[in-house]
């Protein structure tokens, strides 16, 4: 047998003519311009699209490696290639494998182009071969969606040609590429298939359909829709043609202001789990056998969810009975939900539930190795469940709190167990919601938080390590978006064209439509937290509690901002007017002129610029290590557009100076509420980026 090595590949060339060519770029095997075991490949090397943005790398000729190297080199190439797949064949991996005469796959291995969600289209071909391998309606579906699929409904599909276990993929493929050498089996070029494609008219109304939902779904996406054009150019004038369409419009998408947003947020969200001073210490995470829940409201069992789906035993704490078959209750109904939509089998479902057990004492939590407080945003109540916890858990027993405002110095400030101290900040409903902020005050040691990212990490939450203060990164950084929408409403501005120009930003609901969703008491107590610990920046509004005097609370009382239905449509309500004069009267806010005719894009300014200002004070702070953790925390605890890259990201891509020039007029004529913080001041005035390591920006001031 001979072999040979060359950069990220080998060959070894076997006694039955067979070369076998294999991936080695750990830890996904990803492809790259220059260019682990247990993968096929999870992709192309998404840093080479950054490289080029960035000018430090140089762009390859439109085609070039999808015409030129894929269909002209590998595809047409005199002898059969086929591609053995374990593991993921993501992107261009998959797109690589579709160019194979052949794919042979081993159980459970997902094959899908996800690139769209990266700003991105698939440009190695995807957009031509797969929708002649599985038709034009799933191609349009695994394409637009970035959803992948694993190997068995590949094989249905007609994707994948063999599903054969992991110990067999490399001998049925070799012997698969001799049976094509031998015309035993079809020899198959991917790119020239026309029997899936279904006929032009038919193809026409499916891609318009598809074009009509995805203008509706992604109206601030350009590259959606390109791709697209791309697809549809390869079902009227053939593959050829699309190829060179699909090469042309990769070359396009990269200098997107989208895409380099989209970039970010990738590397940003891959880079939350590098904590100086704590993950590069060596430490490895002990192992968490067992956890504890206090709490069995909302939050409690959303979290209890979470770990229970993550197959953590789980013990749920009340303080009665009623309370404790409640929170039981709504953790099987969470589960119980994807029973009926087909996400969990019957047997699952038990398994699970097997996992949770209710308690009303503390006895059984003498072995648990992490507990997490979930109780109302109460400090005293806080305080005494932690003085608790300090007497039966277990000394190595991490001890977490869900608190979203409450300084955990407080919280903890009657044991001597500040070491152990984190908070555990899911984002509500826990067991759905992307975002666990993890909040170490000074005293926690890094081991611990170690751990919890390892929890993170295993119950498929994005981390964030974050310092304490109150509202820790998220909740800090947006509680002026509430606030400065109340602002503009009392002054004049309509509350429903805020919320529409905000959803129309990207947000997933405006302001007052989200005070509904989580109630008032929690916005009130929210609030109150705020107003108390940074009075000079606040704006106190009475809207909300007038309402609340009414019997107001939100769309769980079916009234807020807006009127609910049965089925939780929600319609303005023109009472609202008379809650905004009374408030108005009240606080002695006069009617501003200006205010009462904003644009949509002023509307954006005034309700972000305020976020900004705060993201700015919590990076200089120190409560974030990189602005980029504040780009994630912002996309997924608040759900801010990830195709505007995140808070810091985006402020950036406006420009310092300007966002600082307009809090400094607004402060003049509104005052301390817009006034800009001392680090936006500084780099305002020098229009310099706000996002630089914070290390560079603390020497200037």
């Amino acid at each position: 047998m001979a072999s040979r090595t060359k950069g990220k590949t080998t060959m070894e060339v076997g006694g039955d003519g067979v070369a076998v060519i294999t991936l080695i770029n750990p830890p996904v095997n990803s492809l790259s311009f220059d260019g682990a075991k247990g993968r096929f490949s999870g992709g192309f090397d998404i840093s080479g699209f950054g490289d080029i943005q960035k000018g430090t790398r140089k762009a390859p000729k439109p085609g070039y490696i999808s015409i030129d190297i894929i269909t002209d080199l590998l595809e047409a190439a005199k002898k059969p290639s086929v591609a053995a797949i374990d593991g993921l064949a993501l992107g261009g991996g998959l797109e690589l494998a579709m160019a194979c005469h052949a794919r042979i796959s081993a159980p459970g291995a997902q094959l899908g182009l996800p690139e769209l969600q990266l700003g991105v289209i698939p440009g190695f071909g995807g957009t031509q071969r797969l929708p002649r391998l599985v038709g034009l309606t799933k191609a349009l579906e695994m394409i637009l969606t970035s959803k992948p699929v694993k190997a068995e409904q590949g094989h249905s599909l007609g994707l994948v040609d063999a599903v054969v276990p992991p110990a067999e993929l490399l001998n049925a493929a070799r012997r698969w590429a001799l049976d094509i050498a031998e015309r035993k089996k079809p020899w198959v070029s991917s790119v020239l298939k026309t029997d899936k494609l279904p006929p032009l008219g038919e193809a026409r109304e499916i891609l318009k359909f598809a074009k009509g939902q995805t203008r509706r779904q992604a109206p601030n996406l350009k590259h959606p829709l390109m791709c697209l054009e791309a697809v549809e150019v390869g079902i009227v004038s053939g593959s050829r043609a699309g190829l060179e369409k699909e090469a042309l419009i990769s070359s396009q998408v990269v200098k997107l202001d989208t895409t380099k947003s989209l970039i970010h947020v990738f590397f940003s969200q891959r880079g939350t789990t590098k904590v100086p001073g704590v993950t590069d210490r060596g430490l490895v995470p002990r192992k968490i056998k067992k956890v504890a829940i206090i709490g069995g409201g909302l939050m409690g069992s959303g979290i209890a969810t979470a770990l229970i789906l993550s197959n953590y035993p789980v013990i749920l704490k009340e303080v009665n009975e009623k309370f404790l078959e409640a929170g039981l209750g709504r953790v099987k109904a969470n589960l119980q939900s994807s029973v009926k939509k087909g996400r969990m089998t019957q047997e699952r479902f038990e398994k699970t539930m097997s996992l949770l057990k209710g308690s009303l004492d503390y006895e059984s939590f003498r072995d648990v190795d992490m507990v997490i407080e979930a109780v109302i945003e109460n400090i005293s109540l806080k305080q005494k469940i932690f003085a608790d916890l300090e007497k039966y858990c277990p000394q190595h027993c991490i001890l977490a709190s869900n608190t979203s405002t409450i300084d955990l110095n407080k919280i903890g400030e009657r044991t001597k167990s500040q070491d152990r101290i984190i908070g555990a900040h899911f984002f509500s409903p826990a067991h759905v919601m992307p975002l666990l902020e993890i909040v170490r005050t000074n005293h926690t040691c890094a081991q611990v938080i170690v751990d919890l990212l390892d929890v993170g990490k295993k119950i498929k939450k994005t981390p964030v390590v974050v310092g304490n203060c109150t509202g820790f990164a998220v909740n800090r950084m947006f509680f002026p978006y509430t606030q400065a929408a109340m602002f503009l409403v009392e002054r004049g501005t309509d509350p429903y064209l805020i919320d529409k120009a905000v959803s129309k930003f990207g947000m997933p609901m405006g302001p007052f439509r989200l005070c509904d969703l989580v109630g008032f008491g929690v916005a009130i107590a929210t609030a109150t937290q705020f107003i108390e610990n940074f009075p000079e920046r606040t704006n106190k509004s009475m809207i909300i509690p007038l309402m609340q005097e009414d019997k107001r609370a939100g769309e769980a009382t079916r009234k807020g901002f807006y009127l609910y239905d049965e089925k939780r449509k929600a319609k303005p309500d023109p009472e609202i007017k008379k809650y905004i004069e009374k408030a108005r009267s009240v606080s002695g806010v006069n009617l501003d002129p200006k205010l009462a005719k904003l644009s949509e894009k002023e509307i954006i300014e005034m309700t972000f610029f305020p976020v900004v200002n705060e993201a700015c004070r919590v990076f200089a702070e120190g409560i974030a290590v990189k602005a980029a953790d504040l780009d994630i925390a912002g996309i997924f605890g608040m759900g801010f557009p990830p195709y505007r890259g995140g808070i810091m990201f985006w402020a950036d891509s406006i420009g310092s100076k300007y966002i600082y020039s307009k809090l400094d007029e607004w402060s003049k004529a509104y005052g301390g509420f817009f006034k800009p913080c001392d680090f936006l001041a500084e780099r305002g005035s020098k229009g310099a980026p706000l996002s630089a390591p914070l290390e560079q920006a603390r020497s200037r001031l």
